[in-house]
């Protein structure tokens, strides 16, 4: 398949489209809308329906043994907790109604934010709840299918030069200079987002009542593995669980600065060339010439003996469809780069048996 870079003025066609079930979240919710929405209510009342909002439809999604995964990999006892089961198809939905929520509690009228795709919609969606205005950066280059989602959704779409990394900067001094709401990674509200994904963490072990051997994820940011990493040291720390899982990233093949900083044992992330990294339909979501929130992750790999190594395309690919063959799950093949990670290690350094979950990020549209 064909690289793509970005170039100013062209057009590039993202895979990062997961699909959810909004119509369905909206019906379901109406009562609580209602009421969250409408500024006449007090903020007390407002907060509390929305709090029943987030408990009803966000997180609490699907841990389920991967058998047939098992087999083909030669690791018993694989768990693929599957993110694709939040309201807009991805675990984006627990960072953003997280942030929405606090910005409600905090008296803010709008929240701002950059986004390629799932994470714009997933805000759109956790502001129109709140009844809060809504503003997305979208680089001018870059076309999802989720943006007609996130325009029916109420909110204004705002096209920008440059690349994502731009796109996040510009968001937050939108933010800063009106007065809104800042939900991008790297910001005031990072140890809030870390909590939010710390829930995948507190969810694994409700279904295991102890920590697996390792976790695999995806990764690009960093933000959702820390937040995991925070989970399970917290239950940890608390005497829950017997140990801290090794945590596993994998992401495109040396197109991103965690495993690239892992892999090179460098002491931090260091941006990579913006020149250097080719974008496809396959690997974007998990690309970045900068992880914003990569010294975290990088922690989280190091402080718990895990691991991370690059993932191809023909990979990503590979295990999306053996995924959907064999488990039928239907995932993002970026979703699949923790997996990846996984099964290259044991293949080279038999595992222990023991278990295994693997966070599978995005539904596939």
């Amino acid at each position: 398949m064909e690289d793509h870079k970005y170039i100013p003025g062209v057009q590039l066609p993202l895979l990062d489209d997961a699909q959810g079930q909004i119509s369905e979240i909206s019906q379901e919710v109406a009562d609580q809308r209602r009421v969250a929405v409408n500024p006449d209510y007090l903020i007390e009342e407002r907060l509390e329906a929305y709090e029943d909002i987030i408990d009803s439809e966000v997180g609490d999604t699907l841990l389920v043994r991967a058998r047939n995964i098992e087999r083909e990999v030669g690791i018993r006892q694989i768990y693929f907790k599957f993110e694709g089961g939040n309201p807009t198809g991805t675990q984006k939905d627990r960072i953003a109604f997280a942030q929405a929520m606090d910005a409600l509690r905090r008296g803010f009228e709008g929240i701002s934010v950059a986004t390629c795709g799932n994470y714009g919609v997933a805000v759109a969606l956790a502001a129109s709840m709140a009844g809060l205005k809504c503003i997305v950066h979208i680089p001018e280059a870059y076309h999802t299918k989720r943006i007609k989602e996130i325009q029916n959704l109420g909110t204004e779409i705002l096209r920008v030069s440059g690349d994502y990394e731009k796109a996040v900067e510009i968001s937050q001094s939108y933010a800063s200079a009106h007065d809104l709401y800042d939900a991008n990674p790297g910001g005031d509200n990072t140890i809030l987002q870390l909590t939010a994904y710390g829930t995948i963490a507190y969810e694994i072990y409700d279904e295991l009542r102890d920590a697996p051997y390792a976790v695999a994820v995806p990764v690009s940011n960093g933000t959702t593995i820390a937040g995991i990493y925070k989970g399970f040291l917290s239950l940890y720390r608390r005497g829950k669980t017997s140990r801290l899982p090794h945590m596993v990233a994998g992401s495109s093949f040396m197109k991103n600065p965690i495993v690239y900083a892992f892999l090179k044992n460098s002491p931090s992330c260091e941006d990579l060339k913006p020149e250097s990294i080719h974008e496809t339909i396959i690997n974007e979501p998990l690309i970045n010439w900068r992880s914003i929130d990569g010294d975290y992750a990088l922690d989280a790999i190091r402080i718990t003996h895990g691991w991370a190594t690059n993932a191809s395309d023909k990979a990503l690919l590979n295990f999306s469809r053996l995924i959907r063959e064999k488990e039928g799950l239907h995932v993002l093949p970026a979703s699949t780069a923790g997996l990846i990670a996984l099964e290259e290690k044991h293949h080279k350094e038999m595992l222990p048996h023991d278990r295994y979950v693997v966070v599978l990020t995005g539904r596939k549209s």
